[in-house]
């Protein structure tokens, strides 16, 4: 690594909504990491989150957790990479291994013990305590020329573009909640919200049992695109001043409702609704990012009487082998999904793409 630079280009956060471009270190490798030149990282609504404060994460931080680069360097025992491989890269990290800790025994004695996470002991390395994700939780992310990344967490890709593979991670993110929701065959399945994450969403349903898939957003370029993946069966464009109508309709269409209706498009106030059109006996999927404050109404009557089975589904852990097939394989269409890139050096106007709504998906590249 004797050619690369002491320094490189950063978008660093020192808090909420106060940022810059700067100057810093490239990373210290540790045992087992491998460094990459980053290509291309994608820019969604979570870190809009991010930027306001909403999120879980923790600053100083250099955000972007959607990161694709080509590895130009690595740790000593680093094994099954060399120099030139284009690789997506898992941002979350998980203990994965005992770590020191204290235990107060009840006499009062204080002694050292090797302890791990309570979760990741019972096989739920998702919700594990010292859950750390790069560019969101307590890990520097892809925002930056270059960012390095267990070689655990790193995986070859093909055949996709640098600006394509950025999809890769929030299509992991639907992949988890594909596990968490496990669809019978023969499903009958309602999406409400066509964003990059939906439409990965979308996409997999149709591989993985679900007969009959209904998508409900807002007409426009989104609703477009879903068509022209064919990531549905069918699709309701929402009027966005007054959908009354349309949400009337779906269910005179559909009297006994859907077997699974995934909320996907982070709105408390349709999530809350969401419910009313959940079949008896089936799933209700709590999919978008919501702000932290938000609150929802629903009867325990209902969940009760109905067996109705509520579903969180939140980042993922270990499903980027099979998301790399879907969507490096083609089975799984990408074309047109991120219709915006900047650079760096552009990034309040990125962060605004996502605002307004103007990106269906955006990404920051270096090259």
């Amino acid at each position: 690594m004797a050619n690369l630079p002491k320094t490189m280009k950063a978008l660093r956060y020192e808090k909420p909504e106060v940022w810059g471009i700067v100057e810093v270190p490239l990373p210290t490798l540790r045992p087992g990491d491998v460094l990459i030149k980053v290509k291309a990282c994608g820019v969604c609504g979570t870190d809009l989150h991010i930027h306001e404060g909403e999120f879980i994460a923790e600053f100083p931080l250099i955000p972007g957790h959607e990161t694709i680069g080509e590895v130009v360097g690595f740790a000593d025992d680093v094994k099954g990479f060399k120099i030139g491989d284009r690789v997506a890269a898992d941002n979350s990290e998980l203990c994965g291994h005992w770590q020191v800790g204290l235990f107060r025994q009840t006499c009062g004695f204080v002694a050292n013990l090797l302890v791990c996470s309570f979760y990741c002991r019972r096989g739920e390395e998702l919700l594990c305590e010292d859950f750390k994700a790069h560019g969101v939780l307590g890990l520097d992310g892809g925002f930056a020329e270059y960012c390095s990344y267990p070689q655990g967490r790193l995986f070859h890709i093909s055949n996709l573009s640098d600006v394509d593979a950025t999809l890769i991670e929030p299509a992991s993110c639907a992949m988890h909640g594909l596990e968490k929701i496990a669809p019978k065959p023969g499903s009958h399945a309602l999406l409400i919200g066509a964003g990059p994450t939906g439409l990965m969403m979308a996409q997999f349903l149709k591989h993985s049992g679900v007969s009959r898939l209904t998508i409900a957003a807002p007409g426009g370029p989104k609703m477009d695109l879903a068509k022209s993946l064919d990531a549905a069966d069918y699709y309701v464009p929402l009027d966005r001043s007054n959908p009354a109508p349309q949400w009337e309709q779906l269910k005179k269409d559909n009297p006994y409702g859907f077997d699974i209706v995934i909320e996907a498009s982070g709105s408390a106030k349709v999530l809350e609704d969401a419910i009313n059109y959940v079949r008896r006996g089936g799933k209700l999927v709590c999919y978008g990012v919501y702000p932290s404050a938000a609150r929802v109404s629903w009867p325990p009557s209902k969940i009760f009487g109905d067996e109705i089975t509520i579903i969180g589904s939140f980042s993922e852990t270990f499903m980027f082998p099979a998301t790399v097939d879907y969507l490096d394989s083609g089975k799984v269409k990408t074309k047109g999904i991120v219709n915006k890139t900047f650079k760096l050096e552009q990034w309040g106007e990125a962060l605004e793409s996502i605002r307004n709504k103007s990106a269906i998906k955006a990404a920051i590249v270096f090259d």
